[in-house]
């Protein structure tokens, strides 16, 4: 990135890089965003070398370029600013920079075979992150620069980790300088995204700046001329090379270069030629120069604008059809005409350059070069990915071979995490066209490519395929179970079930009908409202309790089974065993396992769910972590790993360590706000949160919560973890806004009791109904509590029965009601959910006047993190004491 040329009116533009780099290496090492913006030939690349002349003494600075012709090409620019870097080290202590995130990044970099299950891109991005701070770190303790020129031409892969990365360019003392051209930035609105990011994730600490380029002044213009032509180059002679050019620096820069070698005087007599001249700098006027350097010059410049970067002379001979020497000879003279510079490998000297050339090749020629470049790098040995950017540009002509080739390429890009590059290598495979019995299976693996990025694409494509023969037994069971989960992921749970109804009723008896038959309960069981659930319960219980878990199928649905019964509040001992029996060996390790893609996460993480309400946390939190780890291993960070952080924060919660279960609920709302808004897991965590806060007394920041995610009506298809409405109706009551609580909590119970949903630690309705009509009424108070107690007897958990208790002691008389809090207590101190021990001994302390219980009540309160609860067991003590 030297500089070509001086640069003129580019002071602002200078000041604020040295204001960004100054920031960078001051004490604090303050990173940032600094984003040029600027149409073709304003000077972008030569004010980037500037800025790299101005910290190379003081940062590390990594650097890498977009490409018109390599847009597609995943990882392009990521691997530019980091493979120079990377080759600095051994294969061995290389692995080692990586640490855990090997196996999900070194693939996408081109370091290492891809391994394991297909990783998720935002696990991939994470990783990338991950990579840069160790390098950033090891290669010297200076700040780290990262300059990415012609932003707007870079890969979709790059542009979304550049995207995520700027978010954290307030943690981090690195400085992101990118430009990029303002239209195509439009037209790719990932940039955006990343400016969008940084700004929310600086938190004040990173900066973003902006700077538009703006065209040479006539004195601007006029300075240039006379730097190049000398001091006599007279004032209209000037004025018109401002003209012609539009204060464009690289056309003016051009433009005097012919003038040089017409060897055209530069004064006013001349200023008439000066527009021919600069139509030859661009468009037809550049293609004309070219073609009249003679014809093996053309076609081999026409070989390095297909090939687009990195442009290696002998690949660019074997297309253009030359020997090596005729290849060094065009070369030459293609750096004599200042169209290309280096020399192995080559580019070219602007991209308005390459953009012309490439252009200026016949359509019918230049896909004939385009498929010629890939069977040049598929017998080099590159790899079905490699050629791919160039296959995409080839008509369609019922190639099955291209076909083939397209589809290998589609699973080396998701086997790197670039689902996106493997969607356009399927589309384009789909227009060849394949052989009719191919078609449904490729409709099948584009599905499969979208799933993690677009669930409605892959809705589209699946039922696609589903709806033509062509798709074996195995493959209509797998495309079926995918179609439901992308339905389900995409709220639109009632279709995934019918879905699964409809295969399941045309598949024969066996493993599969087995696995479409588990999905079904699964799915069913997941909504919100069902017709007629106790009938499914039945049909689930009659399905599942003879099964031992021998297979994967019978694991599913014991899993289901046990986790509608928790949700129905039968006897807890009974859940458990069924979660014994689902898990087999006590692990899904060799069973359902958390990256399993055959029956997905949504099995263990529902074993994991029903203990965690059954009273057995320890387990719970044993698996959850697990789900963590196995995710972190795979790359699986995006709406994975946040879904594992918010049901170890449930799990907290349960046990009443209320500080952790925050901090793992706000990371998991952290992840989940990178995957997208109004998902399943962003409810879930919101949830969980708003309950946590409310049980540490901080009302205010649970209703922030609430409004930032809109937590309230209507709510999603899938039911929300715990039930959303009955945290809503408790937020509502803690705000004292009674009614609405009533309200609110009256539609959970009409929700949930024909459903034959009891379990009253899951949705506490009916006791938080009952403590909002004590005062109003009494009578239907004191029966809401009765029947809760009747059912947390069934249900026999230590914790559900404590809570019951202490729900109907508000309505018994002063000695029953001691008692039954005294029970309450009993109960509470077997079970492991810690704050609503504390809350209960509070209150007995409250009904006893005992200032020893209220003290013991304050201390457990505030262990659990609850200060709301700890004051209000202080102030029972302070008017005890104003009372004796």
């Amino acid at each position: 990135m030297k500089p070509s040329r001086p640069l003129y009116e580019r002071e602002p533009e200078l000041a604020a890089a040295a204001e960004a780099v100054d920031a960078l290496c001051g004490a604090q090492a303050v990173g940032g965003l600094l984003v040029f913006s600027g149409e073709a030939g304003l000077g972008k690349t030569a004010l980037l070398s500037e800025i790299r002349a101005m910290a190379t003494d003081r940062c590390t600075v990594w650097s890498a370029r977009g490409g018109e012709t390599v847009t597609s090409v995943p990882f392009h620019v990521v691997r530019q600013l980091l493979q120079p870097a990377l080759d600095r080290f051994p294969p061995d202590e290389t692995r080692a920079l990586f640490g855990d995130w090997y196996e999900t990044t070194a693939p996408a970099l081109g370091l290492a075979e891809p391994s394991g299950p297909q990783p998720d891109p935002q696990g991939v991005r994470d990783g990338l992150d991950f990579v840069v701070g160790r390098l950033a770190s090891r290669l010297s303790h200076r700040p780290l620069l990262l300059i990415v020129d012609d932003a707007h031409w870079a890969d979709g892969e790059s542009l979304a980790w550049l995207a995520s990365f700027t978010a954290r360019l307030g943690e981090l003392p690195v400085l992101v300088v990118q430009a990029h051209r303002p239209q195509e930035l439009a037209e790719r609105d990932a940039n955006y995204i990343a400016d969008r990011e940084a700004e929310r994730g600086s938190g004040g600490n990173g900066t973003v700046t902006r700077v538009a380029l703006r065209a040479l002044t006539p004195d601007a213009t006029a300075v240039l001329v006379r730097a190049a032509l000398g001091e006599h180059a007279d004032d209209p002679f000037c004025r018109e090379v401002w003209a012609v050019t539009g204060g464009n620096p690289y056309e003016a820069v051009e433009l005097v270069a012919k003038v040089q070698d017409r060897e055209l005087p530069p004064v006013e007599e001349s200023a008439g030629e000066l527009r021919e001249l600069g139509a030859s700098a661009r468009g037809s006027g550049l293609v004309a120069r070219l073609e009249r350097l003679g014809t093996n010059a053309n076609r081999f410049a026409w070989a390095a604008a297909v090939l687009g970067t990195d442009i290696s002379q002998e690949l660019a001979a074997t297309l253009a059809g030359m020997s090596s020497a005729e290849a060094a000879d065009c070369t030459a003279r293609l750096r004599d005409a200042r169209i290309v510079t280096g020399f192995d490998p080559l580019e070219f000297v602007h991209p308005l350059i390459a953009s012309a050339v490439y252009r200026s090749i016949p359509p019918a020629t230049r896909t004939a070069m385009h498929g010629r470049a890939a069977w040049a790098i598929t017998r080099a040995g590159l790899g079905a990915a490699a050629a791919s950017r160039h296959l995409l540009e080839v008509h369609p002509d019922d190639d099955q071979e291209l076909v083939a080739q397209l589809r290998e390429a589609a699973g080396q890009h998701l086997a790197v995490g670039a689902p996106e590059a493997a969607r356009r290598c399927l589309e384009r495979a789909i227009e060849e066209p394949p052989r009719p019995k191919d078609r449904a299976v490729l409709l099948y693996e584009l599905g499969c490519a979208t799933l993690l990025t677009s669930p409605p694409t892959t809705v589209q494509h699946l039922r696609a395929a589903l709806d033509m023969p062509g798709l074996d037994d195995g493959l209509r069971v797998d495309a079926t179970f995918r179609l439901a989960a992308a339905l389900a992921h995409n709220n639109q749970l009632k279709d995934a079930a019918l879905s699964l109804a409809a295969e399941a009723a045309r598949t024969a008896p066996g493993p599969g009908l087995m696995r479409l038959q588990a999905a079904h309960f699964m799915w069913e069981g997941m909504q919100a409202t069902e017709e007629d659930g106790p009938t499914r319960s039945r049909r689930l219980a009659r399905n599942a309790d003879h099964l031992k878990g021998r297979d994967n199928s019978e694991r599913a649905l014991l899993t289901l089974r046990a986790f509608d019964a928790m949700l129905r509040g039968e006897n807890a001992q009974l859940i458990v065993d069924l979660c014994e029996r689902a898990l087999n060996d006590g692990s899904p390790a060799r069973g359902l396992g958390w990256t399993d893609t055959e029956w997905g996460f949504e099995l263990p993480t529902m074993v994991g769910i029903t203990y965690t309400f059954t009273d057995q946390l320890d387990r719970a939190e044993s698996l959850f972590g697990e789900a963590v780890r196995a995710f972190e291993i795979s790359g699986w960070s995006g709406g994975h790993l946040a879904f594992a952080h918010t049901l170890l924060g449930m799990v907290h919660r349960r046990r009443g360590r209320l500080a952790e279960a925050e901090g793992f609920l706000r990371e998991g709302l952290r992840l989940a706000d990178r995957v997208g808004s109004g998902m399943p897991v962003q409810w879930d965590a919101a949830c969980l949160l708003i309950d946590t806060l409310l049980a540490r007394g901080r009302v205010e920041e649970a209703r922030q919560v609430a409004d930032q995610y809109a937590f309230g009506p209507p709510y999603p298809s899938a039911m929300v973890l715990p039930d959303a409405p009955c945290v809503r109706g408790r937020l509502l009551l803690a705000e004292g806004r009674t009614e609405e609580a009533v309200a609110e909590l009256e539609a959970a119970g009409a929700a949930l009791e024909p459903r034959e949903r009891f379990n009253g630690i899951w949705a506490p309705w009916a006791g938080d109904l009952a403590r909002a009509l004590a005062d109003t009424d009494p009578a239907r108070a004191s029966h809401l509590a009765a029947r809760a107690r009747v059912h947390a007897e069934r249900f026999g958990t230590p914790t559900a029965l404590g809570e019951a208790l202490r729900c109907v002691a508000l309505f018994a008389p002063p000695e029953q009601s001691v008692q039954l809090l005294a029970d309450a207590v009993r109960h509470l101190e077997k079970s492991p959910s810690g704050y609503e021990h504390a809350l209960a001994r509070v209150e007995y302390g409250i009904a006893t006047g005992s200032h020893r219980e209220l003290s013991r009540a304050q201390k457990q309160a505030m262990t659990c993190g609850a200060e709301g609860l700890a004051a209000r067991a202080q102030q029972a003590r302070a008017s005890i004491r104003s009372s004796e």
